[in-house]
């Protein structure tokens, strides 16, 4: 019998439930995969209070390492006893074991353990994504990090420096401009108490930046509507403070003729080959030091609607990993 958390209406930490089932048998093409470690991220509470609609009754969670158990008809790529990581689209990863597609997994190195894997998997393809294939950032460009003491703001601040280029960051707080600096944040800016795009304007001589990382949403976007130089691009990711919506575009011609994208992950990860491809880029920043997951607790598995309240009341600090 497996546990497995499911959702049966939208709403707060408190709809997450628990069922004890067997999993049934494995369709072509499918792997069973024992969790060892589960990836907590703050799109799964988007699924959960319905931010994102999903189809209900349905599983939570989409990153998650651990061990194949078994293999279906067609499977070549794993075999019994690899270890593996997935990270999405599909979701169920709260559960102790799951069948899933073998399309979706990539297999993990001997230097990376299953912490590592689930806490920065997600959070790390992200991060890649939005950097080297949707902005394109080169070497010498400086870069507005919005939360840069957070999941992906602290895996952006040290992949761009990485790469050769100069980091802005925003936070909340002066322990959290310690995490940024020490990340590697070329500058710091506490988004409470000072004028965020005066600030960046002037850090860069009244040019402005040409990208902007944000994954804040409503709460941030005037400021980089404000900071970003001409022809600049917003790359609006996330929406810790909500969604942005009411958008004239005409604001974009404005303020200099910007350009302004929202990706998501899973447009950029299609095939397994690209999965595969952007999973190994993160490990090869973890080896090299410029990343780190920086865990900065655990919960039970089963204590999942706890780490929900946790990390929507700004109580996490750095990536969160569920235990199983």
């Amino acid at each position: 019998m497996e546990k497995t958390a499911f959702i049966e209406r939208t709403g707060g930490p408190e709809v997450i439930q628990w069922r004890d089932a067997d999993l049934p048998p494995l369709g072509a093409g499918e792997v069973r995969m024992r969790h060892h470690a589960v990836g907590l991220n703050y799109i799964d509470t988007y699924h959960r209070s319905g931010l994102y609609p999903i189809d209900l009754p349905g599983g939570l969670g989409s990153e998650a390492a651990g061990v194949v158990e078994a293999v279906g008809e067609g499977v070549t790529a794993f075999k019994v006893g690899d270890r593996v990581g997935v990270f999405g689209p599909a979701r169920g990863a709260y559960a102790t074991a799951r069948n899933v597609s073998a399309d979706l997994l990539v297999p993990l190195p001997d230097n990376v353990d299953d912490r590592t894997a689930a806490a920065i998997l997600l959070k790390g393809t992200t991060t890649a994504f939005l950097i080297e294939d949707c902005a394109k950032v080169e070497a010498g460009w400086t870069v507005l990090v919005h939360a840069a003491a957070g999941g992906v703001g602290h895996l952006a601040v040290g992949w761009l420096k990485a790469i050769g280029a100069t980091v802005i960051g925003t936070v909340g707080s002066e322990a959290k401009a310690e995490r940024a600096r020490a990340a590697g944040a070329d500058h710091v800016i506490l988004n409470r108490t000072e004028d965020v795009a005066a600030r960046v304007r002037e850090i860069t001589g009244g040019a402005g930046v040409p990208v902007v990382l944000d994954g804040v949403g409503r709460a941030t976007w005037d400021a980089s509507l404000d900071s970003t130089a001409r022809r600049g691009l917003v790359v609006s990711f996330g929406n810790a403070s909500g969604p942005v919506d009411g958008v004239n575009l005409g604001i974009l011609a404005a303020k200099g003729s910007l350009f302004v994208t929202r990706p998501t992950l899973f447009d950029y990860a299609v095939t397994a080959d690209e999965k595969r491809r952007l999973a190994e880029r993160v490990f090869a920043m973890l080896a090299k030091g410029a990343i780190a997951p920086e865990i900065g607790q655990e919960f039970a598995l089963t204590d999942a609607a706890e780490a929900h309240r946790a990390i929507e009341a700004g109580e996490t600090v750095g990536s969160t990993v569920l235990m199983p």
